[in-house]
């Protein structure tokens, strides 16, 4: 298994300019990243991540977008996947980060976690590549790849569980800026 953190930092150095959608392991990317081009939707509606990433990268094709999801989300709605091999976005990087527990609401167990294929899931639903890690080394070693490549890629990323047991009502948000504030700012950006 790896630390979110540190697959974020290897991210991090092959980035460039791609629009990056945090996902529900988003404060560790703010942690690495204060970029225009950056999307830290917090917590919408388990399972919402993965359509929004696909009709932003339908909608700026010229641009790379790399969402970080959760295997939560990805089982709150796996329609989302057919769904985004069938457009098949040749910009869309979808990362996955299965820390095998619905940690944002205080660590209840996914079930039957140790044996799901989440990368065996996309491939199945039409992904042209879909691959699993569960090593840093292997992870680092492999990124400039998956990027240099054309999608939808589908990775599936093993990490440690890091819990999140402060009621929802009382969690300090881990956002930097308001919605509309990163709105404005990536509309400047791609100016739009």
């Amino acid at each position: 298994m790896m630390h979110t953190a540190d697959l974020i930092k290897a991210f991090a150095a092959h980035r460039g300019d791609a629009i990056v959608i945090s996902g529900r392991g988003g404060r560790h990317w703010v942690n690495h990243s204060d970029g225009v081009l950056d999307l830290p939707l917090g917590d919408p509606a388990m399972g919402g991540h993965a359509g929004f990433g696909l009709g932003l990268a339908l909608a700026q094709p010229g641009k790379k977008v790399v969402l970080f999801d959760s295997e939560g989300d990805i089982l709150m709605s796996m329609g989302q996947l057919p769904t985004i091999a069938e457009q098949a976005p040749a910009n869309f990087y979808h990362f996955i980060l299965d820390n095998e527990v619905y940690a944002t609401t205080g660590g209840q167990p996914v079930p039957n976690a140790k044996n799901v294929d989440y990368a065996g899931i996309a491939k199945s639903s039409g992904y042209p590549r879909a691959m699993n890690y569960a090593d840093i080394d292997a992870f680092t070693r492999d990124l400039p790849g998956i990027l240099a490549a054309p999608g939808p890629v589908f990775v599936s990323c093993k990490v440690f569980p890091e819990v999140e047991n402060t009621p929802i009502g009382q969690r300090v948000r881990w956002r930097t800026r308001s919605a509309a504030k990163v709105v404005h700012d990536l509309r400047g950006a791609l100016k739009v």
